[in-house]
């Protein structure tokens, strides 16, 4: 079993937004699933006094990520719309933490630590250790899990509570295989030893 959360931990919840969830402009497969699950890691947090992060896209209009500027996505979490919104059932109290990423027209971000001084925040709260899930698992989890691990967190990686985009088959699989072999350690609710 795993002590957590605890003193030295924080829980960071990457893009639950409309725009990626069913129905959404860019949607993850089965992503509003993670929504439950996410809200009992976030009631433990609560219940521990250990710091909530929540990472949204916030894109200009005219994004680079873009099809109509050549990027590879359409139109998704413009800021200030209700698909760049945090999903609704996402139970976050009101001293969660909110990253703001890509939120200029000419750079694109998938991490949540990418130009966000997200790692400095961090460590001023002395964490040490990152509870990480959300969506999605092959873009902005994988590349937030890269950061966390590059800056020295150890980083608990909330296997229940994300899921895939899977542009090409299996690149969910590929990305956690990939953030396992960087150091990241997969959980699920039930690991977790109160």
């Amino acid at each position: 079993m795993i002590k957590a959360p605890t003193a030295g931990d924080a829980l960071l919840l990457v893009d639950v937004q409309n725009d990626f969830l069913p129905g959404g402009a860019l949607a993850v497969p089965d992503g509003d699933a993670i929504i439950p699950v996410l809200n009992r890691y976030v009631a433990a947090a609560r219940a521990a006094r250990v710091p909530i992060y929540a990472s949204r896209d916030w894109h200009p209009r005219e994004h680079c990520s873009f099809k109509a500027r050549g990027g590879p996505w359409p139109p998704h979490c413009v800021a200030g719309t209700a698909g760049a919104d945090f999903a609704p059932a996402l139970d976050l109290p009101p001293t969660t933490e909110v990253v703001s990423k890509a939120a200029t027209a000419e750079k694109d971000a998938y991490s949540a630590f990418e130009g966000t001084g997200l790692a400095d925040d961090l460590r001023g709260k002395g964490v040490k250790r990152l509870l990480i899930g959300g969506l999605a698992t092959d873009y902005c989890v994988l590349n937030s899990v890269r950061d966390a691990l590059k800056h020295g967190f150890e980083v608990l990686l909330l296997a229940d509570a994300m899921r895939a985009v899977d542009v090409k088959a299996h690149d969910g699989d590929a990305a956690e295989a990939e953030m396992l072999r960087l150091g990241a350690r997969p959980v699920t609710f039930g690991d977790l030893n109160p």
